[in-house]
């Protein structure tokens, strides 16, 4: 069972108990700008998050990933450094 907790998915069957996102504003979950490797993620929050160097491959697996928050907790969370975005900034 999963609780939903400040815009993120408390997974309670979990061992680790991690967050993950638990959804995105709009269609596009992700935006990524592959010249610059920066790929941006926002949450139903409104909080978005600039992770800095992420590999294509890395965006190609979370879009084609059955749980994009599993993916990204487990791929992209803690591996590349972020910056918390101003809403509607960068």
């Amino acid at each position: 069972m999963a609780r939903a907790y400040g815009g993120y998915l408390y997974a309670a069957s979990s061992a680790r108990r991690a967050l993950c996102p638990h959804a995105v504003h709009g269609h596009t979950p992700l935006d990524y700008a592959p010249e610059r490797r920066e790929l941006t993620v926002e949450f139903v929050t409104g909080r978005r998050y600039l992770y800095l160097d992420v590999p294509i491959a890395e965006v190609t697996g979370m879009r084609a990933a059955f749980s994009k928050g599993a993916y990204f907790n487990r791929r992209i969370r803690d591996r590349y450094k972020f910056l918390e975005l101003s809403p509607g900034g960068r």
